[in-house]
């Protein structure tokens, strides 16, 4: 792929000092939100802040979080992956398929549960680079392909982790816990943080986080500066996949099975935790760093609402509400800039 100098709104001097205090202002906004929503969760019930619960959020968070940090490199490009909550159950079925029926290595099943993800934001990146596909119609096609593979290859029944304890304890086991006793922090919830670190560093330091922020700042003008636009949207949504296929790891391990039946709706929920984060849905701007803040507002916000003993429904309600919130926010942001 030809590597060009990509002349963007981001990379002049100028503006540089004013989108780093913008985008560290957001980032502030959003951790001052997560802290409020600890208080106040925290005042009203004595049982929220301890530490088993705090494990569990961490936990809940772990799978959205994972999910989430894939469409950050969709959403910064302005484009958008519908497909990543079916993505992520056909990858847990796939592992499945691999570990327990085909017997492989506990380590290849889960690269070939991974590479099903990537394989699938291939394919998406594929009809909309290729094929001029809109992303929302390329990628709710996959959504709806995902679903129904999955509920064939599993004969729309759970696979079943049961005889490997290995597999479990990659979600469930602790090796902080292990190393420090008392400090029982779930394996799940590092992943976690590593693949927040990885994402990162891919974002900030490397190419393909220099070209994803052109791609989504003005795809024309990348384009015309020569680079290769949809071949490197190709990649980004191949990323976005891989990402995808690790939550889908990390949930067939924290159920102890494969669910056919899951993965609807949990696309919304990462697409909130990424705008929560301050990642714009127009693309050209977003950080890793937002996006697992955006993950831990949503979890703490299910929790403390579930704690308080709000009907299931109600939350749905809540949640919904804070996702036109959120999305509202970003339409009053881009009108400032």
């Amino acid at each position: 792929m030809k590597q060009a100098t990509v002349p963007t709104a981001g990379t002049d001097a100028a503006q540089k000092p004013s989108i780093a205090f913008k985008s560290g202002l957001q980032q502030l906004l959003a951790f001052g939100s997560l802290i409020l929503l600890v208080i106040i969760f925290s005042v009203a019930s004595s049982n929220f802040f301890h530490f088993s619960n705090i494990v569990g959020i961490l936990l809940s968070t772990a799978v959205i979080g994972v999910l989430a940090l894939g469409s950050t490199f969709v959403i910064i490009t302005g484009g958008i992956d519908l497909s990543v909550g079916t993505v992520m159950t056909l990858s847990a079925v796939m592992t499945g398929v691999f570990i327990t029926m085909w017997g492989v290595p506990i380590p290849i099943g889960i690269i070939g549960g991974m590479l099903t993800g990537a394989l699938c934001g291939f394919l998406s990146g594929f009809t909309i680079s290729r094929m001029g596909i809109p992303p929302f119609i390329a990628t709710l096609a996959m959504m709806m392909i995902a679903k129904g593979l999955s509920l064939v290859i599993s004969d729309s029944k759970p696979i079943y982790f049961t005889e490997y304890e290995a597999f479990i304890k990659i979600s469930l086991g602790s090796f902080l816990g292990d190393l420090i006793p008392g400090f029982d922090i779930p394996n799940a919830v590092v992943v976690f943080f590593l693949a927040a670190i990885v994402g990162s560093l891919i974002l900030s330091k490397t190419i393909i986080g220099r070209y994803n922020f052109a791609i989504g700042s003005n795809e024309e003008a990348t384009r015309l500066s020569g680079v290769n636009v949809r071949n490197w949207k190709i990649v980004i949504y191949t990323i976005t996949g891989l990402f995808t296929g690790l939550a889908g790891v990390l949930m067939a391990s924290r159920l102890n099975s494969a669910q056919p039946a899951l993965g609807s709706g949990y696309e919304l929920e990462a697409i909130a935790a990424v705008v929560i984060g301050g990642t714009s849905l127009s693309g050209g701007k977003g950080t890793i760093v937002g996006t697992v803040i955006g993950a831990l507002i949503m979890s703490v916000l299910t929790n403390g609402l579930r704690i308080l003993s709000v009907k299931p429904e109600w939350q749905t309600v809540v949640v919904g509400f804070v996702i036109l919130l959120a999305v509202f926010a970003d339409i009053i942001r881009r009108r400032k800039a």
